[in-house]
């Protein structure tokens, strides 16, 4: 999977000279918490709501409402916006985008193509789109853990249960082992009654729990 088939193609942006009260009003109409910085075409920077917020004045100050909101008018978007943008291209891995935001410590990659931007991609999207998939979040059926399972021969043993029952994988993936033990196998299954399918397995000598979802 690549960067293009979860990132947001849509992508809402802000000049610098942008008021920073303004953009707070275009991420709550857009339900965002980021806008890409573009001056003239170019990707100068990124503003989130947090820095926003950071760019209040504490609860401590001694100003009036009337003079912090005549302050904070008054504020644009190149005053706080992060200046450093880390950016990917729409054909590059999830699994190296990921990996480039977790280095990074950013939660928001800018998408360019040829110089110029075309979407962004967020840790919310590797979540909703990749991750929740995978752990089979908001689809019905069951949910497996095999001990031992991920090996190649007790993996063909397990499909075979799930066969016999003529239940279908919806995800399959196996779990990072703990020490000194192998690596679980995860399953989700379109059944909600996998009861019979655990039977089986425990007759073959596996250990498999229906993991509440």
């Amino acid at each position: 999977m690549k960067v293009r088939d979860v990132m947001n193609w849509n992508v809402v942006t802000v000049s610098s000279d942008t008021p920073i009260m303004e953009a707070r009003k275009i991420m709550d109409a857009h339900n965002i918490r980021r806008l890409p910085v573009v001056d003239r075409g170019k990707l100068v920077g990124m503003v989130s709501k947090e820095r926003i917020v950071r760019a209040g004045p504490s609860a401590a100050t001694s100003l009036s409402v009337w003079e912090i909101n005549y302050l904070m008018a008054k504020m644009t978007v190149k005053e706080i916006m992060s200046k450093d943008v880390v950016t990917v291209s729409p054909d590059m891995s999830v699994e190296s985008a990921v990996g480039l935001a977790q280095s990074k410590g950013v939660g928001a990659l800018a998408v360019q193509e040829d110089h110029n931007l075309v979407g962004i991609v967020t840790t919310n999207d590797f979540f909703y789109k990749i991750l929740n998939p995978v752990l089979g979040i908001g689809v019905p059926g069951a949910r497996l853990v095999v001990s031992n399972g991920a090996e190649v021969k007790a993996m063909k043993e397990v499909l075979e249960c799930v066969g016999k029952q003529r239940a279908k994988i919806v995800a399959l993936h196996s779990m990072p082992p703990l020490e000194g033990k192998e690596a679980d196998l995860c399953l989700h299954l379109d059944t909600e009654d996998a009861s019979q399918i655990v039977k089986d397995l425990k007759s073959k000598g596996y250990s498999t729990e229906i993991v509440e979802r």
